[in-house]
């Protein structure tokens, strides 16, 4: 296993050696950084074009008018797990994890804009609508006050609204999925106060899960709120930019939903959130779940450093026993970028899925390792993972090793 292991990271590792260098400069940089060009000229010479790429973007089609203009890009990751198990046969496993195509711009004016993900993976399964990611409009009316309408992720934790394409390890601590409200479909308020010292989201929403419309009025509200002290920081997880002064962020979140249910042992398929399939928070027959959850969270970058950390809490109430199920999770990470290509990175994260239940806690202890050939857009990364599992019964310990290679186009 361990020869596999070293063969399929050195394949990788040449074929992404052989693409090195991809965001290549072009003719109107070189001549602008040689002084052949002034400013004005280099403007004039790069203003809008019918037809253009930019890497991590896609391939762009401006109309002559400048009042529509569409991007198509993408993204794909393809990743190796093995899993060497306490308790059960080992696991070894290749998977094309997100297969993404996204189409995005503006149409009648710059300040109403656009965004449609589809994933092709989720899409070729005829009994998931996972398949359709964000699909919205947005408009701007000032900085301060925009208006989103259509389906896109609840905003709600700090983790879960960086990109799966821009973190430091292979994928978000394991709790995340199961405590944070996914994709859903309504309308926010949001915008950025003082050149984003603040930012701001108000959201009313079906509560009904991704791509489901509700059929009752037990919708899901949520807000976040965002302070940035030392000016807006970019939107991933590790300092690719090497800062050259200390940036803080700090959010908190709070969502109010009620869960309905219409079934004898598991909650229907269009259940209220994310994680409401999680069996502790399964109601009696015929009631429902009122949920309040609150989250924080903050990171810090500079200098290459990067330190993360949050934590969630998650309440549900049964409407008809008054009994009340509560789950929290928290991880704290840190990452260094070694050059503005190789970075490491540590995380610790904890999930208690019933706070009233004891030896049910479950860990993780991580460490990865990531090169950036051209920063997100392309690189390889590998993390080995202690899972820590506790029942009433036992407890285990399993091995995660995972490899996975992430293009954007």
């Amino acid at each position: 296993m361990k020869k596999s292991l070293v063969a399929v990271i050195a394949a990788l590792g040449a074929c992404f050696m052989a693409v090195q260098g991809a965001e290549a400069k072009t003719l109107e940089d070189i001549l602008k950084e040689k002084g052949v060009i002034t400013e004005a000229d280099y403007k004039e010479v790069t203003k809008v074009k019918p037809f253009d790429y930019k890497l991590g973007k896609g391939f762009t089609f401006t109309s002559q008018d400048e009042k529509f203009s569409l991007s198509v890009g993408g993204r794909m990751q393809f990743r190796y797990t093995f899993t060497d198990q306490d308790n059960a046969q080992d696991s070894s496993t290749f998977d094309a994890k997100r297969i993404r195509l996204i189409f995005q711009g503006y149409a009648y004016s710059k300040d109403l804009t656009y965004k449609l993900e589809l994933d092709a993976r989720q899409l070729a399964s005829s009994t998931t609508s996972g398949g359709l990611l964000d699909a919205y409009l947005n408009y701007k009316l000032m900085d301060e006050v925009q208006i989103l309408v259509g389906q896109t992720k609840a905003k709600f934790s700090r983790s879960y609204l960086i990109s799966d394409g821009a973190l430091m390890f292979v994928d978000r601590a394991p709790f995340v999925t199961k405590l944070v409200p996914g994709y859903d479909i309504g309308a926010i308020v949001h915008g950025d106060i003082a050149k984003g010292l603040i930012e701001y989201n108000l959201a009313a929403s079906n509560g009904a899960g991704q791509t489901q419309a509700s059929s009752d009025n037990d919708n899901m509200f949520s807000t976040r709120v965002v302070f940035n002290p030392f000016g807006v920081m970019s939107n991933d997880e590790p300092d690719l930019a090497i800062s050259k002064k200390p940036l803080l962020s700090i959010g908190a979140n709070y969502l109010y939903t009620k869960s309905s249910w219409s079934g004898t042992t598991t909650l229907t398929s269009d259940s209220k959130l994310g994680f409401a399939g999680q069996s502790q928070f399964k109601p009696s027959a015929a009631s429902k779940n009122e949920f309040n959850n609150y989250g924080v969270d903050a990171e810090f970058k500079w200098m290459g450093v990067s330190i993360q950390a949050e934590g969630v809490f998650a309440q549900a109430e049964n409407s008809l026993t008054n009994a009340t199920t509560r789950s929290v999770g928290y991880y704290g990470q840190a990452g260094y970028m070694i050059t503005p290509e190789l970075g490491l990175a540590l995380r610790y994260s904890v999930y208690d899925p019933d706070r009233n239940k004891g030896n049910d806690l479950q860990t993780e202890q991580i460490g990865a390792v990531s090169y950036y050939f051209s920063k997100h857009n392309l690189k390889l990364q590998g993390d080995v993972a202690n899972l820590h599992t506790q029942t009433t019964t036992a407890k285990k310990d399993d091995m995660q090793y995972r490899i996975q290679a992430q293009i954007i186009f």
